[in-house]
This record gives structure tokens, C-alpha cells and sequence, in this order.
């Protein structure tokens, strides 16, 4: 009787039991930022996205793996302690001029393909950080320590982000890219960085020296444009003043040519004599014939308008007048 009873209780127990797993899990939720993947004897279904109450057989016929839709970080660099120097020695990487540089990396990823990231690899994180390390030091590998440090920067995260892509997809561990951001290139210690900046601020003088003497030279080039187009601006106005000149002699040639067309003998006279006066406006002039004598004499010089007196000699006369006239 003891032992039914014993059986019996132990029945219970297990009917219990039994009942409990079942009312425990054959249902799960899904939140709007998850998604879950129902298994069964160790095969994947398709993926659940809905929100809400879902059911499903017991454990352990199926059981369900609940993953987060969110954007995941994980983040590649190093550390630095209270005096400078690196203690993470596992971002030091060489460039392609041969000179050591430490990164500090960030990836943005997440799940696309739940069946994928549960079952095509046991670590798919660890996977994606060391082919976000190979990815980053490759690309470093081939690129300059200026490009790294300076403006080169944005080139070296969008090849890491490409190459990094394709690693991903070639692993196909059910992960995606987000984004790549490459937060800083540094040197190794303080000493080294100090050599470069030094380097960096002679660089940034030089270019700005060379500005200056770009700009120096645009002003003096501009200036001289200005003068030439000045010269060439007066040039066009001399030449026009000479070309009116030349027209305006040339049409009062061709009027003294056809006067003299009309009369040659007499306009050749009074060219020459008009020519003489110019020449000699002292000279007496006297006309004579072809033989050399003496013919009419014109007083020319006689008959041109004697100057008037000076007011203060006819001043001088009128009062001299005056005093004959009282004495007379």
C-alpha cells in the first residue's frame, strides 16, 4: 500500500511537471526591436518578425531563440594611460611608408539573417572583429602615415567599410554593415607625435607661405593686366587722333590740289610766298621777274597794321600838349 502510494505521489509529480513545461513554453513573445527563430530537433524555421504572443511545441521538441533587430557597436582601438603612452599594443599597425600608427575603430552591424548568425559560425561576433582588424590594416598597409594623419582619413574608412562589406558577405554569417567610423589615427608616443607635429606645422607654414606668394602674384597680375589695358587704351586713342589728323590733312591737301588744279601758277605763287612768311617773318620781300630785275615794288611790309602806342606814352604826349597849349 506504502509503495502505490509512493507511485501514485511520484506520478502526480511528474504529470505535474510535465504539465508546467508545457504551460511555460509553448508560447514566447516577440518585441517590436526583435525577432526570434523557432527550433526544432535542432532545425531552424523561418524567422518570426511579428510582434506579439506566439506558440509553439514544448520543450524540448522546439524552443525559440529571441535576437535583437538593434544596431550593434563594437569598437576596435586603444587605450591610453594617465602618462600617454598606449597600453593597448594590439592596434599598433605599419603603413605603407614603413612607419607604426595606432587606430581607434568603430562598426556599426546587425542581424539580417537569424538562421544564418545561429548556425554558419559558433562566434560570429569574434569573426567580425578580427575581419574588421584585417580590414583596417590592410587598408593601413597601403596608404601613406600623411594621408593617415591628416586629410586621408575619410578614403582609408570608406575603403575599410567596402572591404569589410565584402568580408561579410563572403563568411555569409547572417550579419550586415552599418557603418564604419574611423575616430582617430594616432602615433605611438609622445615623442614621435611631437617630431610629427612639428613636421605637420612646417608643412602648414609652407603652404601658407605659398598662398601668400599665389595671391601676391594674382594682385601683380591683375596690376599689370590693368597698366596693359591702360597702354592699349591710350594706344587706340593716339591712333585715332592720328588717323583723324592724317584724314583731315589729306582732305585739306586735296582741297589745296584742286585749287590748284584750277590755277597752277597762281597757287603755286602764293603757297611759296605764304611758305616764306612762315619760314622768314622778319624777311622783307620783294617780287621779281624771271630775269632777275627789279619790277613793281609792293611795300607789303608797310601796308600790314602798325601796333597800337602804349597807353602811358599817349599819356605822356597828351599832357605835353596841354602845357604848350597853357603857355602859348
Amino acid at each position: 500500500m506504502g509503495t502505490k502510494r509512493i507511485l501514485v505521489t511520484l506520478g502526480l509529480a511528474i504529470t505535474g511537471l510535465l504539465l508546467l513545461l508545457i504551460v511555460f513554453t509553448t508560447w514566447y513573445t516577440v518585441d517590436e526591436s526583435e525577432q526570434a527563430v523557432v527550433i526544432s530537433f535542432g532545425k531552424a524555421g523561418e524567422p518570426v518578425v511579428e510582434s506579439g504572443l506566439h506558440f509553439k511545441l514544448p520543450w524540448p521538441i522546439q524552443r525559440a531563440e529571441i535576437l535583437s533587430k538593434e544596431t550593434y557597436s563594437i569598437h576596435f582601438g586603444y587605450k591610453q594611460d594617465k602618462s600617454g603612452e598606449i597600453v593597448d599594443k594590439e592596434t599598433k599597425m605599419i603603413t605603407g611608408d614603413e612607419y607604426i600608427v595606432l587606430t581607434d575603430l568603430t562598426v556599426q552591424w546587425r542581424i539580417v539573417d537569424p538562421k544564418k548568425y545561429l548556425f554558419n559560425a559558433e562566434e560570429p561576433v569574434e569573426i567580425l572583429r578580427d575581419a574588421a582588424s584585417a580590414s583596417i590594416r590592410s587598408v593601413i598597409g597601403s596608404s601613406t602615415i600623411d594621408a593617415a594623419l591628416t586629410d586621408g582619413k575619410a578614403e582609408i574608412e570608406a575603403k575599410t567599410r567596402d572591404l569589410l562589406t565584402n568580408l561579410v558577405d563572403n563568411y555569409d554569417i547572417g550579419l550586415a554593415i552599418q557603418g564604419v567610423k574611423l575616430q582617430d589615427v594616432e602615433l605611438p608616443n609622445a615623442e614621435v607625435r611631437a617630431a610629427f607635429t612639428a613636421v605637420t606645422d612646417a608643412r602648414e607654414t609652407k603652404n601658407t607661405k605659398i598662398n601668400e606668394a599665389k595671391k601676391y602674384e594674382n594682385q601683380k597680375t591683375k596690376e599689370a593686366i590693368g597698366e596693359r589695358d591702360a597702354i592699349k587704351s591710350q594706344a587706340k586713342g593716339k591712333k585715332t587722333a592720328r588717323v583723324e589728323q592724317a584724314t583731315g590733312d589729306v582732305a585739306l591737301f586735296t582741297d589745296l590740289y584742286t585749287e590748284y588744279a584750277k590755277n597752277k601758277v597762281i597757287t603755286r605763287d602764293r603757297l611759296i610766298i605764304e611758305t616764306l612768311e612762315q619760314v622768314l617773318p622778319k624777311a622783307k620781300l620783294y617780287i621779281m621777274n624771271d630775269s632777275g630785275e627789279t619790277v613793281k615794288y609792293l611795300p607789303l611790309q608797310q601796308m600790314q597794321p602798325v601796333p597800337p602806342v602804349e597807353s602811358s606814352d599817349s599819356d605822356n604826349a597828351g599832357q605835353s600838349a596841354e602845357k604848350g597849349g597853357k603857355a602859348s
